[in-house]
């Protein structure tokens, strides 16, 4: 186990460790000092693991003395038997970095955590269990939560302030007042936590209309806000009355969603909600102090008050920018936080990371997305539509994210209708010639008449699963029922998987690869080369004149583009470079220009003031 650096909230005595932070009537103690918690959420799994010590410097710099982070169950157990702890998701590793550099941790472990993920964070291959009920006691769930505890707990007991180590408060599943659906539940986490040796003190997190209902006895109950409202006040007093306040998450901004615009808070509305939250004499942590990115198909989507994708960018309009940059809201912050560190001078701000444009990259290349089939996994013969779940593939745990194919046999054309059974979209071909595409509110088309047999094509994509909200148990994804031509539904399919995952990406290099064409088909994927020399530096990709894909980076998925935006470039950090030659490969549904642009500077749209 790590050491860690002794570290005093007063004075300059060496911290005991027989006390941790503990709830007195008005003020939080750690060590049996007067402690007010100056946190901040920088997500170890949206940060190249090459920048965590930047990022969390640039935090210390700031004033803050603890660092939240959600642990993203999805990320950590993909299939039921796999579980990855390593390099970008190596949890320990970060939690003893916090440490090493002289700040404390909360940990939000879920196992629901929200964060803007695909299905908040759960892995999809639970709804493969066709009456599951997810965040409740239903035995499907608690059985698959009891595995992954199994497997974590023991990973962080070490790590608790008791035990030498940065974890002060460990926080309870993640809304649940919001929408409690299981009195049982709140009461079953935190006896998973505590019989697996989780000995500090336990949070909840609910806005002031979910405190009670999210609540459970034994844990410190904590809010959520952008404002702070006499009537939120009034609601935590009567809930938890003699008892220090804490707000979990004051919002620094919020995520965007495709088609929407840029959101942003002016940082004087924030900051001036921070100020009165510290006036107050309460404890508080910034959500986000340092968003990052969601890289891959990492992102979920909103369900209220209707479906929309969330974007790639997790930059949050925080204090720290998507790229690490200072922006007015950290410069505002350091400058109030500097008034609450009487004990300890504020370390200096690091310096700024060099930012580089590149040489476009050239997309020489051209594979169809029909040439690129003999590639995935063994398709599926299946007499009715299978959600993307419920496919044999993964050693069985289904197919999580990216696009799925199914094909079918049809001998005339007619009126196909989805029967909003296409989550999320479909573009339609027959004979591999598209015809259209289907989305939530777009549920029927044509298809034109044609001679004899014919093969008829929906390239289904999973845009995101809903990360909050009532219908978490109802987020499959693919052909989630019959999609009907002239009333009779479609029978007999073959079906594709196409996750996108990195061996995929990989295996394309031995494609026979074609010189692009004068007037290239799509669905395609693109390749060309990126040349950085020296020391890779962060960049960014653009793509003016393409439509709508994902990029990949030496395989690695960088995440969606979309030309509706708002985002219009995807954040490239430099350790995802090689010196020399670098592979890029775009998938691009419909059309693109022949080149990808790499600058120096970001792009997240048209901004909206968030009110």
């Amino acid at each position: 186990m790590p050491q860690f650096f002794s570290r005093t909230p007063v004075g300059g005595r060496r911290l005991s460790r027989k006390l941790g932070l503990h709830a007195n009537n008005s003020q939080f103690t750690l060590a049996g000092e007067p402690f007010r918690i100056l946190g901040g959420s920088v997500h170890y799994f949206r940060v190249p693991s090459a920048y965590w010590r930047d990022r969390l410097m640039k935090a210390k710099a700031c004033g803050i003395n603890t660092i939240t982070t959600y642990v993203p169950w999805s990320l950590h157990q993909p299939e039921r038997d796999v579980f990855n702890f390593q390099t970008q998701l190596d949890l320990e590793s970060y939690i003893s970095l916090v440490a090493e550099l002289g700040l404390w941790v909360i940990l939000r472990p879920g196992p629901y955590i929200s964060a803007e993920l695909d299905l908040g964070g759960l892995p999809s291959w639970l709804l493969q269990d066709e009456n599951m009920r997810l965040r409740t006691t239903y035995p499907g769930f608690t059985d698959a939560v009891n595995v992954f505890f199994d497997k974590l707990i023991p990973k962080i007991v070490p790590l608790q302030f008791k035990k030498g180590g940065p974890i002060i408060a460990i926080q309870l599943d993640d809304s649940y007042g919001s929408y409690a659906k299981d009195n049982r539940y709140m009461a079953f986490i935190k006896e998973a936590l505590t019989s697996r040796g989780v000995s500090e003190m336990l949070l909840t997190s609910d806005l002031s209309n979910g405190l009670k209902a999210g609540g459970v006895n034994g844990a410190i109950r904590t809010m959520k806000l952008w404002k702070l409202r006499t009537k939120d006040m009034q609601e935590l007093n009567s809930v938890q009355p003699n008892s220090p306040a804490m707000v979990t998450d004051i919002w620094s901004g919020m995520a965007d969603a495709w088609g929407d615009l840029h959101h942003v808070l002016a940082p004087e509305d924030m900051v001036s909600t921070v100020r009165e939250i510290l006036r107050r004499g309460m404890s508080i942590n910034l959500y986000m102090f340092h968003g990052g990115t969601s890289f891959g198909f990492m992102s979920g989507a909103l369900g209220i008050p209707s479906y929309k994708a969330i974007v790639p960018s997790y930059d949050y309009d925080a204090p720290l920018s998507e790229a690490g940059e200072y922006t007015p809201k950290y410069h505002l912050l350091r400058d109030l936080f500097s008034r609450y560190n009487s004990d300890e001078s504020v370390p200096d701000m690091p310096a700024l990371r060099y930012r580089e444009p590149y040489e476009p990259a050239i997309m020489y290349n051209h594979l169809s997305l029909w040439d690129a089939l003999s590639f995935t996994e063994e398709p599926f013969k299946s007499a009715t539509p299978v959600n993307m779940e419920n496919l044999p593939v993964n050693n069985k745990n289904g197919q999580s994210q990216g696009y799925t194919l199914y094909e079918t046999t049809i001998t005339s054309g007619g009126l196909l209708k989805s029967g909003d059974n296409v989550r999320d979209r479909a573009l339609v071909f027959v004979d591999r010639r598209y015809i259209g595409f289907f989305k939530r509110n777009t549920l029927e088309m044509a298809v034109p008449d044609g001679e004899g047999k014919r093969t008829l094509s929906l390239l289904v994509e999973n845009c995101g699963r809903v990360h909050r909200g009532k219908d978490l148990d109802k987020q499959r994804k693919g052909l989630v029922g019959d999609v009907l031509l002239n009333g009779t539904p479609l029978r007999d399919f073959t079906i594709y998987s196409l996750d996108m995952k990195p061996s995929f990406i990989d295996s394309l290099y031995r494609a026979q690869w074609k010189a692009r064409p004068e007037v290239p088909l799509y669905p395609a994927f693109l390749m060309g080369a990126l040349f950085a020399y020296g020391y890779p530096s962060d960049t960014f990709v653009k793509l003016p004149g393409w439509g709508r894909g994902v990029v990949f980076i030496n395989g690695l998925n960088l995440g969606r583009y979309w030309s509706s935006g708002p985002q219009q470039a995807l954040y490239l950090p430099g350790p995802f470079l090689n010196s020399g030659m670098n592979q890029i490969i775009a998938f691009e549904e419909q059309e693109a220009d022949y080149k990808i642009q790499l600058e120096d500077t970001h792009d997240l749209g048209m901004t909206a003031d968030i009110k």
